[in-house]
């Protein structure tokens, strides 16, 4: 629902219509397709993800998307795979939130704020890493939480 607010410019005649000014302002959502494309069983129709949910989603996809994947686009994404292999100690957590940091600010500009949490679980051979983040339309702040470990 749009917002309305309405004043006087200047210092004129309260009854001139043209001086009383009304401003619209209608925020545009974002919407995006999950990953999993799942169907609507009312719609059949792929749900999308909207405002807040869309830009979790997208910050994920940035994360874990791998140099060279996206064709016509090979330098977005992030190298965290290569981490795996590397030893689990402080210079690897500093490269993998350096890369997201780098990252998000390239290629996600709807957020700010950008709060990188790395922990090592070396019990289950991952990362634990949680992003918090605000979203700058909504003044909103949130996380996502990414499990970085190896397929055998």
């Amino acid at each position: 629902m749009p917002s309305i607010v309405t004043g006087y410019i200047g210092l004129s005649d309260k009854n001139n219509p043209l001086s009383k000014s009304t401003v619209v302002s209608k925020r545009k959502p974002y919407a995006d397709l999950d990953i999993t494309l799942d169907l609507n069983p009312d719609t059949k129709d792929i749900d999308p993800l909207l405002d807040l949910d869309a830009v979790k989603a997208s910050v994920r996809n940035i994360i874990l998307t791998t140099f060279g994947e996206r064709p016509f686009n090979s330098g977005l994404g992030t190298n965290l795979k290569a981490a795996l292999f590397e030893p689990a100690d402080v210079f690897t957590k500093l490269t993998i939130v350096d890369s997201i940091k780098y990252a998000l600010a390239k290629y996600e500009t709807r957020v700010t704020d950008v709060t990188i949490q790395v922990l090592d679980d070396s019990d289950n051979n991952r990362y634990v890493i949680t992003v918090g983040f605000r979203v700058i339309a909504f003044d909103q702040v949130t996380d996502i939480t990414v499990y970085l470990q190896r397929v055998r």
